[in-house]
């Protein structure tokens, strides 16, 4: 059975930094593309960054420059760092399979950007 688990977020102020980590179970995690994705109130969910199996990655324009997701298959665990964090950042974020497998969603973790 798949579980991912997500941590790290927390209250931070805008500028600062917090790193996300996606701890995966039960499945052959190495041969599968990740997604960090987030869901702001009001709004729907949308995908802030993806890396494939191979270790390629792609950011929406929203992230780029600012986060960088990485992978470590041997800890079955996905990264997403996020650096000069602004409000509009804050959501509560989440990590799934890309594409998306709907019954693997998590808890997610909240991300507040505010002085």
């Amino acid at each position: 059975q798949v579980q991912f688990v997500e941590s790290g977020g927390g209250l931070v102020q805008p500028g600062g930094s917090l790193r996300l980590s996606c701890a995966a179970s039960g499945s052959i995690f190495r041969l599968y593309a990740m997604g960090w994705y987030r869901q702001a109130p009001g709004k729907q969910r949308e995908l802030v960054a993806r890396i494939t199996s191979g270790g390629s990655t792609n950011y929406a324009d929203s992230g780029k420059g600012r986060f960088t997701i990485s992978r470590d298959n041997a800890k079955k665990t996905v990264y997403l760092q996020m650096n000069s964090l602004k409000p509009e950042d804050t959501a509560v974020y989440y990590c799934n399979r890309d594409p998306i497998v709907p019954e693997y969603w998590g808890q997610g973790t909240q991300v507040t950007v505010s002085s």
